[in-house]
């Protein structure tokens, strides 16, 4: 594929596993196409099976909120998940859904080719660093998987059960912006070779 519209129509109405027979839309991804900065969640929940685009609950008015604070829109960073569809009732992604779902992840993370990656949650951050340590431990540090700055982090909807992770959110994302500044500096190679997760 040579654009994420490619990609888009080479997953046409996908049933390449059962969650398209349960999913009201697709949920590909959005943002910009040549972004610095790349956000994988997990999964589209119920808001986002409605209208097709990530992150557009509450969730994703926190994560608004958090982009501004390092004065960013969602128009300038991309934003995608592990999984296209919905599970059922928001449950866990399952490994055959994720081993699925997941080459078109690594094509659109080829594709927008980000200096950084923030993964949020647990299962953007295993699959992502191939690790099994969960997200408590691993917030907040910085990694790399292949070319890639990778941050994780909570997922923004964590905070709306636990008000205590709003300020450790807030405190992740002004890393964030540190980390951008030194992509500015130093510029990134294009991807070469396979993918994380791979």
């Amino acid at each position: 594929m040579e654009t994420l519209n490619e990609l888009r129509e080479h997953i046409g109405d996908c049933h390449r596993c059962d969650l398209g027979d349960t999913r009201t839309r697709l949920v590909f991804g959005v943002g910009r196409t040549d972004a610095d900065l790349m956000f994988i969640g997990e999964a589209p929940g119920r808001n986002e099976d409605l209208k097709g685009e990530p992150f557009v609950g509450a969730a994703g008015k926190l994560l608004d909120e958090l982009l501004a604070s390092i004065d960013l829109t969602r128009d300038d960073v991309y934003i995608a998940n592990i999984l296209k569809c919905r599970p059922p009732g928001n449950r866990n992604p399952l490994p055959a859904e994720i081993e699925t779902c997941t080459p078109f992840l690594r094509e659109q993370v080829r594709l927008v080719n980000p200096c950084v990656i923030v993964t949020l949650g647990n299962f953007a951050t295993k699959f992502v660093l191939k690790t099994t340590a969960g997200i408590t431990g691993l917030r907040g540090s910085v990694q790399h998987a292949g070319s890639f700055t990778v941050l994780p982090i909570f997922h923004p909807a964590a905070a709306l059960y636990d008000i205590s992770k709003r300020d450790t959110l807030f405190a992740d994302f002004a890393l964030i912006g540190q980390l951008l500044s030194a992509c500015g500096a130093e510029g990134h190679e294009p991807v070469q070779g396979r993918l994380f997760g791979a």
